[in-house]
């Protein structure tokens, strides 16, 4: 038995609309989670800051406080000035922009960057007549 095109976009379309169901019921009830959870974790920060401790060991678990440190910048101009000056291109993760790779080779189809590996796969999108 073959099945027609027209009830395999029926089928995809319930199913997608099902799991943006249940993953927007996951989603609020997460979020509510979360918002509890953050609120237990302020708490202990206030207890080992009032304590002055880093850690404390419980009948149910140890808590422990760590700095977490994240190093943004509002000017990238003047970020990358300072790396080309100083030589530090490790600042910098390797990953490629995507979109501007793209576009260079659109705009570039006979120059290939060394060592770019390119994957590409057909991929179905359906939307709703």
């Amino acid at each position: 038995m073959t099945v027609s095109i027209d009830t395999m976009v029926k089928i995809y379309t319930r199913i997608r609309d099902k799991r943006a169901e249940i993953k927007a019921a996951y989603d609020e009830e997460d979020k509510a989670l979360q918002a509890r959870l953050d609120m237990v974790k302020q708490g202990l920060l206030e207890y080992c800051k009032e304590h002055g401790v880093e850690s404390a060991r419980t009948q149910h678990g140890l808590f422990y406080r760590t700095v977490k440190t994240r190093y943004t910048t509002g000017d990238w101009e003047s970020m990358h000035k300072f790396i080309m000056e100083h030589g530090v291109p490790e600042f910098l993760e390797k990953r490629l922009n995507q979109s501007v790779v793209k576009e260079f080779l659109v705009e570039n189809p006979d120059l290939l960057p060394p060592g770019l590996n390119v994957d590409a796969e057909y991929i179905i999108s359906v939307r709703k007549t």
